[in-house]
């Protein structure tokens, strides 16, 4: 059996350089006390042993860990095939690695679960701030980063965000967008699967597309989902097996409309023939199915990257009182919509 490589210290460093702990103390933290060569010489040998500092001791010291969280509450299993996470993940993780400050990720299985992570994250100095995902009507959780104190960025608003500074994407225009793509192909019944009702983007899209409904004389309805296969899916077999089916149906994201697109085919609806799809969210699912799904599409990954930004800006101490827009999502027509019959 192979022992656990220990893990190299100060005092390790301080032996290696003939001086004392405190000398190295000075020379990792650049501070006064020891020459120039003394202070290249201790950085050297550090670099030459993998001496890293250690998160916890810095926190002690400067009230600093070094790292910021990010809690998802969703059934760990949805994450491993949603694409929407895993590009936002990859843009937060790019700009983080760029900077050498660690993502503290996990899920939690509730809402309150997820608050109570909060809580022990400030309690035990884990990361200095977070990023906050999934914001729902009434949500409690900007008031209580507020209370705590610990810095946050929300990706969702701009309103419910509690004051906390934010980084959302226009969704009133992308169901403006959606609708109005699949009115001019003549559509008068579109019915649209949505992600959980209690989500604020949920509610800004759903509103939208109604009203753009009601004003253009088109027969619209919404049948809620989760944001899963196997939600679209049924929500799918729902709608295509009443009296009145829809021509078109946009999905608010593109697991769900892959999935539906395969609900279809195993009624025998054809698409676009019979059946026009619109995915919210663009990924490469949506190019890989037949037909190829025409998309809402916006950066996801620039996305991430920009919320990334912010927090770490915050955490310098500039002023992010005010949430900033992403880019208007914009429409990729692909195979999937078509002239309605």
């Amino acid at each position: 059996m192979v022992a656990e490589q220990r893990r190299p210290t100060i005092a390790d460093i301080a032996e290696r350089a003939g001086v004392t702990k405190a000398a190295v103390s000075f020379a990792l933290n650049d501070q006064p006390g020891v020459s120039s060569a003394t202070r290249e010489r201790i950085l050297r040998i550090a670099r030459e042993i993998g001496w890293q500092p250690n998160s916890a001791a810095r926190a002690l010291s400067d009230g600093r860990a070094g790292a910021v969280g990010l809690v998802i509450d969703r059934p760990a299993g949805f994450l491993g095939v949603e694409p929407w996470f895993m590009q936002l993940i990859s843009g937060i993780q790019g700009v983080l690695a760029a900077r050498q400050t660690p993502l503290l990720f996990t899920v939690a299985e509730d809402r309150e679960a997820e608050l109570a992570l909060y809580r022990s994250w400030w309690a035990r100095r884990r990361v200095d701030g977070v990023i906050l995902v999934d914001l729902r009507m009434d949500d409690p959780r900007p008031a209580v980063l507020r209370e705590l104190d610990l810095p946050a960025v929300v990706v969702g608003g701009p309103e419910g965000t509690g004051g906390l500074s934010a980084v959302w994407t226009d969704d009133a225009a992308g169901a403006r967008l959606a609708l109005r793509h699949l009115a001019e192909l003549g559509h008068r019944r579109i019915a649209r699967v949505t992600g959980m009702e209690d989500l604020r983007h949920t509610r800004v899209r759903t509103e939208v597309f109604l009203a753009e409904a009601w004003d253009a004389g088109i027969e619209a309805r919404c049948v809620p989902a989760d944001y899963t296969a196997a939600g679209g899916a049924a929500a799918t077999e729902r709608l295509l097996s009443g009296q009145r089916p829809p021509t078109a149906i946009v999905y608010d994201n593109d697991l769900m409309a892959v999935a539906g697109l395969g609900a279809a085919q195993r009624l025998g609806v054809r698409v676009p023939a019979d059946l026009s799809i619109v995915a919210w969210d663009d990924s490469v699912l949506c190019e890989l199915v037949h037909p190829a799904l025409t998309t809402l599409t916006h950066d996801i990954v620039a996305y991430g990257a920009h919320v990334a930004r912010l927090l770490l800006d915050r955490l310098e101490g500039a002023d992010l009182g005010v949430s900033e827009s992403e880019a208007v999502p914009l429409l990729t027509v692909r195979e999937s919509t078509a002239t309605a019959r």
